[in-house]
């Protein structure tokens, strides 16, 4: 057991309270979010992307000795106490083990803590324990072996039906809990690497029998905490919380290529409730946050929703899909959600909805606010036919309902299509409001805020000008005219 004492606790508290203060400030003007972005690339390119499958570059080797880790739990292990080497060679699976195994003894004590030294643990996957902190020091990294036969086989997921991608059991994630309370994944910007670059070959070549695990995943648990850490090159969904009371995840940084990463989603709440998402930079190569609750008639049977979520101050990449999405697989419904706070840059699409007949369950209150756009193919999206099912026994009657969505202080530029609403006859898309809507664009076609079926109001002047479908409100929320054209539709998807 090792002594771990807090050094500077009261000044490091008082610096954390200052950055949340300046944080949400510092995020509000969407002007100093473009500052941001030169960061995010810089730090991109030249840190991650240009090393991929590296160490990263000398000049940011640590000299000396690491900073000290806290001491967060009454009681702190070293994962060297159980036979971990750390030099990327040994297989360190069971030294995971065992220690996970010495802390779940101390649950009724206030639990205990796992410290992850600097140095590279490779490891199949393990599963952790209630009343418990893995805390990754600087420079410790966390890697998944690549034999997937060493990746043990689950279950589907109850509300995915048959499996995501192949019928029948699924590999389970790197790090894997399930019916757990009160859990921390936390450290000094440690790494937990999937190292994802043969699963993805694999997957591409289908030579995989079963469908691919997540990263991280947390199952039928509460109060569960992600915070300073980086997580890379998943096989799958990075973090994957399911069925989860009680999640936050903070300045957590998520990786992937941006190309040829197959869904690789950054951060995917599915059937979770009262969670936050904050302080993160996520380039992946899928969506950098996805928020699910189930597949057609497997998440409508299942029937657990996902609402109360918070997303707020994040800069977010997605070559491939789009920034922030919900859905396709909402079935068991989504609720209460605030998207504030974020900036997309470079990335197919910055906000999409999307859903299916067949889904059912319920897209409602929804609300963006101070969403900066920069290099977007579409700004936001709301689609009704994505038709992608597990089988072919869904029920074409189950009609999702999508209502109250707002969107205020939306700004950007370089954007092609900056709203995209596609309704039908049969999934109207209800009561969207706009306020505040300044998105410059590179494409001089009309049409370009496309709509069809859907019914909603503009507060105020707004730029591009809306579709026909909108009625117009001036600033003070009077109306000026209403519309008469709420089922025309104007979608042209060659844009």
């Amino acid at each position: 057991m090792v002594e771990t004492l807090p050094v500077g606790r009261f000044q490091l508290q008082q610096q954390r309270l200052e950055l949340k203060r300046w944080i949400p400030a510092f995020l509000s003007s969407h002007k100093t979010l473009f500052v941001l972005l030169w960061i995010a690339a810089f730090g991109s390119v030249f840190f991650w992307q240009w090393n991929i499958g590296g160490s990263g570059f000398s000049i940011f080797a640590k000299v000396g000795p690491g900073r000290p880790m806290p001491k967060m739990r009454p009681f702190a292990f070293n994962l060297t106490d159980f036979g971990g080497v750390g030099d990327g060679v040994a297989d360190e699976t069971a030294a995971f083990e065992r220690a996970i195994l010495a802390i779940s003894k101390f649950g009724k004590r206030g639990g205990a803590q796992l410290n992850v030294p600097p140095g590279k643990w490779l490891t199949a996957p393990f599963n952790l324990t209630s009343h418990m902190t893995l805390f990754l020091a600087e420079d410790a990294e966390i890697l998944g072996i690549q034999e997937e036969k060493r990746w043990a086989l689950m279950p589907p997921l109850p509300s995915y039906g048959y499996g995501r991608e192949h019928n029948g059991s699924r590999y389970g994630s790197l790090i894997h809990g399930q019916n757990l309370r009160d859990v921390v994944i936390t450290g000094h910007n440690g790494t937990i690497n999937g190292q994802g670059q043969s699963w993805w070959k694999k997957y591409r070549q289908k030579l995989l029998n079963h469908s691919r695990g997540p990263l991280v995943q947390i199952m039928w648990s509460s109060d569960i905490v992600i915070s300073d850490i980086t997580l890379r090159d998943s096989p799958f969904w990075t973090f994957h919380p399911y069925d989860c009371k009680n999640v936050t995840v903070r300045n957590v940084t998520i990786l992937a290529p941006i190309f040829e990463a197959p869904n690789t989603d950054g951060i995917d709440p599915d059937s979770c409730e009262d969670m936050v998402i904050e302080d993160c930079y996520i380039s992946v190569g899928d969506d950098a946050v996805a928020i699910k609750s189930g597949w057609d008639q497997y998440g409508i049977a299942y029937g657990r929703p996902s609402r109360n979520i918070l997303i707020r101050n994040l800069i977010i990449r997605s070559m491939v899909s789009a920034g922030i999405s919900i859905g396709s697989e909402m079935s068991g419904g989504v609720s209460n959600v605030t998207v504030e706070n974020v900036l997309v840059w470079s990335s197919r699409r910055a906000v999409r909805i999307k859903t299916a007949a067949g889904r059912g369950g319920y897209v409602t209150d929804i609300t963006y606010r101070n969403l900066t756009f920069d290099n977007a193919r579409v700004g936001i999206v709301i689609k009704t036919d994505y038709n992608e099912h597990p089988d072919d026994d869904f029920d074409r009657k189950a009609l999702p309902i999508i209502r109250d969505i707002s969107f205020t202080e939306i700004h950007g530029h370089g954007v092609r299509v900056p709203v995209r609403i596609h309704g039908s006859k049969d999934i109207p898309i209800r009561n969207v409001t706009f306020r505040d809507i300044s998105i410059g664009i590179t494409y001089k076609k009309k049409h370009i805020f496309q709509c069809a079926f859907v019914e909603g109001r503009v507060i105020g002047t707004i730029f591009p000008a809306p579709c026909e479908n909108l009625d117009r409100y001036d600033e003070e929320e009077r109306l000026v005219k209403l519309s008469a054209a709420q089922n025309v539709t104007d979608i042209d998807y060659d844009i």
